[in-house]
């Protein structure tokens, strides 16, 4: 049996790149999913029209994370699983960086994945059942040099995500996160070649992750293969920064 048959899952930023593969290997393992983007684009025809929604989504809004709940609700009949995935980068030292770039990256990720953690218990704990899965960084693990802004909301999501799996516990539903290194997409890939090379050689594996890789942890998480963990945060960076 697949290991999420029956489930219904909902992923934001799930339109392009870690979002897009954790909706395409929840897909695979039988789960109905809303991806909910800013720019929602084929997501739906890509993925199957009868198992796939896809809504515009801004995660700082607490009434665009309510209609993505809503819309698992209405079109499936349930929610089971919630990836808070969407995330955007402002990078620049902090003696260059503006508030707005501050407080655009804080939003983003660290209230966004609030929202989103928040409205997905306040459904599963009806069920006492579900599992929240929240993508955060290994920048929010240590830090990097023009990311003050993303490595503090990434590390702000580990310790939300700590909280949130305390007070969830008890009626069933679980909360974990992603910290993912570096993985191959166009972002990381247009590097200038002399940074590719040195992070590459942070990595005692010596290549970069694929998308797909963090889907396979994701679906680790989202299914009962992981269901006496809970609070737990799972490095996916090939050993970088161990």
């Amino acid at each position: 049996m697949s290991l999420l048959a029956g489930r219904v899952a909902a992923v934001t930023g799930g339109a392009r790149g870690i979002g897009f593969a954790i909706a395409e290997a929840f897909v695979r393992e039988g789960a109905r999913v809303v991806v909910g983007d800013l720019n929602p684009g084929l997501a739906q025809d890509k993925l199957g029209p009868d198992v796939v929604r896809a809504v515009r989504c801004d995660v700082t809004r607490a009434d665009d994370v309510a209609a993505l709940v809503d819309t698992a609700l209405s079109e499936f009949g349930a929610l089971d699983i919630m990836v808070n995935n969407a995330g955007i980068t402002r990078d620049a030292t902090m003696r260059r960086m503006t508030e707005d770039d501050f407080d655009q990256v804080i939003a983003v990720h660290l209230k966004g994945t609030w929202h989103g953690t928040r409205q997905a218990a306040a459904v599963m704990r009806e069920r006492e059942s579900g599992s929240i899965v929240n993508i955060s960084s290994l920048s929010g693990k240590v830090g990097m040099a023009g990311q003050t802004n993303y490595s503090a909301a990434k590390a702000g999501i580990v310790g939300l995500t700590k909280a949130a799996a305390k007070e969830a516990a008890r009626y069933g539903v679980r909360v974990n996160a992603i910290q993912p290194g570096l993985i191959r997409s166009p972002m990381t890939t247009a590097m200038p070649e002399n940074v590719w090379e040195q992070k590459m050689s942070e990595i005692p594996m010596s290549r970069a992750g694929e998308p797909e890789e963090v889907a396979n942890v994701a679906l680790f998480l989202a299914s009962d293969l992981s269901s006496y963990l809970t609070g737990t945060t799972l490095e996916v960076t090939g050993g970088r920064f161990m």
